[in-house]
């Protein structure tokens, strides 16, 4: 190999690596649209995956879309759930409370126990499935679910949110009860389901 060559060898390599270091950082495509199921979600369903204490809210839309990053299609419902501590380990799912999390009262096992104040609202949950690669939020045995406790919420819908690091799907919603026309997001971290107000500063 002529020296000419030998030179170039070193600059070829560092236009690899840079360009490798370039492909690394780019962020990740945005999650398409969340979307209503193909088939209602029905009530048989979610006993299936949640238990007898919890069925669906009929007045509220339900969606499918990639919550947690991972390529496969998740599921969100609204649910009145009568005692979802009793069921989770039954069914293997997670019962957290992002709302009084973020209030700082960080744990389940006592905010399970708050009751509101308005009859109608007592139980009342999301219902959060994270799809298998197999089967996706139909799956018999999904990648995780969780039962979100505690939220004030009026309305619900799915669609994009663009964090510092990336754009992902965020469940919005407008709030009843002391937080009366306020709005609100919950978002999947990595961990877990973190709720913030609406102009706050997501990291």
């Amino acid at each position: 190999m002529s020296s000419s060559k030998w030179l170039l060898l070193p600059a070829l390599l560092l236009f690899v690596i840079v360009a490798a270091s370039a492909e690394k950082k780019l962020p990740p495509p945005p999650p398409a649209p969340a979307k209503a199921p193909a088939t209602v979600v029905t009530n048989a369903f979610i006993h299936k995956q949640f238990g007898e204490n919890c069925s669906l809210l009929p007045d509220f839309p339900q969606f499918v879309g990639d919550l947690d990053g991972d390529g496969i299609d998740d599921l969100v419902v609204a649910a009145k759930c009568k005692n979802p501590m009793a069921d989770k380990d039954e069914h293997a799912f997670l019962v957290a409370d992002p709302y009084d999390s973020y209030l700082g009262f960080g744990d389940v096992k006592v905010t399970s126990t708050f009751a509101s104040d308005e009859p109608n609202r007592r139980g009342v949950s999301l219902l959060i499935i994270h799809g298998a690669e197999k089967g996706a939020w139909q799956a018999d045995v999904p990648k995780a679910k969780f039962v979100l406790i505690n939220l004030p919420f009026r309305t619900v819908t799915v669609k994009r949110l663009a964090t510092k690091k990336r754009i992902l799907l965020g469940v919005y919603m407008e709030e009843q009860g002391e937080g009366e026309d306020t709005s609100s997001v919950l978002f999947w971290d990595g961990r877990r389901y973190r709720y913030m107000e609406l102009g706050s500063t997501l990291e």
